[in-house]
């Protein structure tokens, strides 16, 4: 079989699969990214057992509320890309927390000071002056967050040469979380090293995370994809670098 045929085989098994939800086990085997070394669900649980009110932004597929050991007595989680939703509301039962679609961009549908606590795990933005506005005074805001130029060598692939990140700086959120009258308390940085074993890997990944390649379809970067096939075949697995950062914030 001939390295063009099994391209196009492992890509068309990537598209068919699902991207529901926030989970990766879809990548077993495939691919690997090394985590933060914070343990950013250990915190969440830690803090979570410790408030009245808690709220969880962007919760995609509610994976990492669902695992909190001990939920508030009033736990809510938002979500804004559709698919999600569902997904979020039949996870997060077992906690009972409420999921409310939002639209991107748009504000929290709450009244000000209804949270102890707000956590957000890769948001797609963070709105800090609506997020200072729902905590209670004492409250904490909790989020890891993509950092500037992640997976940079895996977007560079596909796109070509890049212009150095001006985004997702953590001092430009450090700045925005004091603008809201926010007081920063701890921030932390990470780079993780991420590994993509074939191209199928590769082209389930862009569709789940669409922030790496912007518009990803597979007929627009056909021959990127191929070229990155060929590489992985004669190279081994291809090699990324994911940028994460933890910012804690208190009112």
């Amino acid at each position: 079989m001939n390295a063009e045929r099994d391209a196009e085989e492992l890509i068309a098994e990537a598209v068919a699969a699902p991207v529901d939800g926030w989970g990766f086990g879809w990548l077993a085997g495939r691919a690997t990214e090394e985590r933060p070394p914070w343990g950013y669900a250990r915190l969440v649980a830690e803090r979570m057992a410790h408030v009245g009110a808690a709220l969880d932004v962007d919760t995609g597929g509610g994976e990492v509320l669902a695992e909190v050991p001990s939920a508030p007595k009033l736990l809510a989680a938002t979500e804004g890309w559709p698919p999600n939703v569902e997904v979020a509301r039949r996870t997060l039962r077992r906690v009972g927390a409420t999921v409310v679609a939002i639209a991107p961009d748009g504000a929290l549908p709450f009244r000000d000071a209804s949270f102890d606590l707000v956590v957000s795990r890769h948001p797609v933005r963070t709105d800090w002056a609506e997020t200072a506005r729902v905590l209670r005074p004492g409250g904490t805001y909790l989020s890891q967050q993509i950092g500037p130029g992640t997976m940079r060598e895996l977007s560079e692939a596909i796109l070509g040469p890049l212009p150095p990140p001006t985004r997702r700086h953590p001092d430009q959120a450090v700045a925005a979380a004091e603008a809201a009258g926010l007081r920063v308390v701890d921030l932390r940085r990470a780079t993780l090293r991420a590994t993509f074993a074939d191209i199928g890997a590769v082209v389930w990944f862009l569709r789940k995370v669409i922030w790496t390649v912007p518009g990803f379809t597979v007929d627009r970067y056909r021959a990127p994809l191929r070229d990155l096939h060929q590489r992985i075949a004669e190279q081994g697995p291809f090699v990324a670098h994911a940028q994460r950062f933890l910012i804690e914030a208190t009112r």
